[in-house]
């Protein structure tokens, strides 16, 4: 994915890329609004995190140029303000979503997982999931395993969505906990492996899981199905 990180404080800027590139994002860092608007038009980004406190041009404004411009990626807002003011104010000028710093690496990388997932348009997204005899319709919120239907609750369904649109990565609990449940859940919960369990049995793969664990790493599709797709 493609990121533009704007951002004027070294050692957040520093923060962010190197923890965005470890997940094989490629970023692009600026340091101030003019910059961050003369490059979303001109530039081909994935997503934009964007800070509120720039020199120049503040973020709120370069959002509402960007907007302006109607150029439609996705923003998330990234600032110390937190009132309710400001984050109202923020989502009025065009973002997409807003944290307030500090925050929680895991729960931007969901965060940013989950706008792109929604701005993405039906017409370039398919919602027929298949890898080897699983196949789940995202639409309908329909899986079945070698033409049977399988019943399963809204948690399962997104757990399995979650890791069936990226099979090839690695999802850390964390992960899977802030975008199926949110940020606000106590991260010490088992609550993921107990509804990993559940899909694998409701699946029919206990004895060759499609659900892979990698211990204290977190959940994969196993590469076995991923190549058999």
């Amino acid at each position: 994915m493609r990121i533009l990180v704007v951002e004027d404080d070294d050692r957040i800027a520093d923060f962010l890329t190197r923890a965005l590139n470890a997940e094989s994002h490629v970023c692009t860092r600026v340091d101030n609004g003019e910059d961050a608007v003369a490059l979303v038009k001109n530039g081909d980004f994935d997503i934009i995190l964007l800070d509120l406190m720039l020199p120049g041009i503040s973020g709120i404004d370069a959002c509402q140029e960007i907007r302006f411009r109607k150029i439609n990626i996705p923003i998330i807002m990234l600032t110390a303000m937190d009132s309710i003011e400001d984050i109202i104010r923020g989502l009025k000028m065009g973002a997409d979503d807003y944290m307030t710093k500090p925050f929680d690496i895991d729960e931007l990388l969901a965060r940013i997982e989950t706008v792109c997932r929604r701005n993405q348009s039906d017409a370039t997204v398919s919602s027929i999931l298949k890898l080897s005899d699983v196949i789940m319709n995202t639409d309908s919120k329909t899986v079945s395993v070698n033409g049977e239907n399988i019943a399963l609750t809204a948690k399962e369904l997104s757990i399995l969505e979650l890791l069936m649109h990226k099979p090839e990565k690695l999802f850390s609990r964390e992960r899977i906990l802030n975008n199926v449940w949110g940020a606000h859940v106590d991260p010490q919960t088992n609550v993921v492996d107990v509804y990993i369990g559940r899909l694998r049995k409701k699946l029919g793969k206990d004895s060759e899981p499609f659900i892979e664990t990698v211990r204290g790493l977190g959940y994969r599709i196993d590469p076995n199905f991923v190549t058999d797709a």
